[in-house]
């Protein structure tokens, strides 16, 4: 039984990922399913898991933040077990992503992450991306991890700003 309902949890993780054209990360969608009570955070983290190594998602960390997009293999995967979906699931996930799709893929476009450097600084990589173009790509690099980590969190409250800013000033 344990077995059917992780499946059951892999597969709402995958109709997710391909209802929407972008990826989500493990936080929006255990947002969604925990909120709904369909399971808890051990079995998702175990169904997160069982998709990642079984090729059905392809996962990229993104400083605290792991985004998942569905592969070729989880769209052929989701097609044969689809109906094990029931229809009041399918709906519930519907009518979020539709609801919320905006937010969630403004939270994924804008990515602020870095690395510490062979020479004790950090490169800090900025990223606003539309679809799976990169509209503005940054690097800098900078002295201390917490400039680094602050430039990342004030990147995700003011990337449009910056965006503007630099549109206006270079074109």
């Amino acid at each position: 039984m344990v077995g059917e309902g992780v499946m059951l949890y892999k597969l709402i993780v995958l109709y997710m990922l391909n209802y929407v054209n972008f990826p989500l990360t493990k936080a929006q969608i255990g947002d969604f399913i925990l909120e709904k009570d369909y399971t808890n955070f051990m079995n998702l983290q175990k169904a997160f898991s069982e998709l990642e190594d079984g090729g059905y998602v392809v996962a990229n960390s993104v400083r605290n933040r792991t985004h998942l997009r569905i592969t070729d293999e989880g769209k052929e995967t989701l097609t044969l077990f689809e109906a094990r979906i029931n229809a009041g699931i399918k709906k519930d996930i519907e009518e979020y992503l539709n609801k919320n799709c905006p937010e969630l893929r403004r939270q994924v476009a804008i990515q602020g992450n870095y690395q510490r450097l062979v020479n004790g600084e950090y490169q800090v990589d900025l990223v606003a991306k539309e679809k799976d173009y990169d509209l503005v790509h940054l690097t800098m690099t900078v002295p201390l991890e917490d400039i680094a980590s602050n430039i990342c969190d004030n990147w995700q409250k003011r990337n449009e700003k910056i965006y503007q800013y630099l549109t206006k000033n270079l074109f």
